[in-house]
């Protein structure tokens, strides 16, 4: 493949990843992993560090642009991402363990079950989600 065929397929994922981590509060690395095994040939531990680095730009840029509007609860990110900092380290030395066929096979599991749950939930009958808060669903319908 020549080079400027491989950098600009490089660019499309950036974009459409950017696109959608920024849109849908996805992380990057759902889109950029599967992407980099899949269709660019890396190893399994390859992608998931290249994703982690591309996503503390696309992180940044994102979380300016709800920052501007209000929407990012500070305290509960401040909490969450010291947790999360310890988990980070605690997981990518685990990850070094692993073979790569079984954290290849772990990262599709877990995809796979978010998929299933988000599905089953966007998918549910919820009548309260159609109610006015009072039990009475007359409002959605006269809405």
């Amino acid at each position: 493949v020549p080079v400027i065929v491989e950098v600009l397929a490089l660019i499309m994922l950036g974009v459409v990843a950017g696109a959608l981590a920024s849109a849908l509060g996805i992380g990057g690395g759902i889109i950029f992993v599967p992407a980099f095994v899949s269709i660019f040939g890396f190893s399994q531990l390859e992608a998931q560090g290249t994703s982690l680095a591309i996503i503390v730009g696309t992180s940044i840029v994102a979380t300016v642009g709800h920052a501007r509007k209000g929407r990012i609860d500070w305290k509960i990110a401040l909490f969450v991402g010291i947790g999360s900092i310890t988990g980070a380290l605690l997981g990518s030395r685990t990850a070094f363990f692993l073979d790569e066929d079984v954290l290849r096979r772990i990262f599709a599991a877990m995809l796979l079950l978010l998929a299933i749950r988000m599905a089953w939930q966007a998918w549910s009958v919820r009548p309260s989600a159609a109610t006015d808060g009072s039990g009475d669903d007359t409002a959605a319908h006269e809405a």
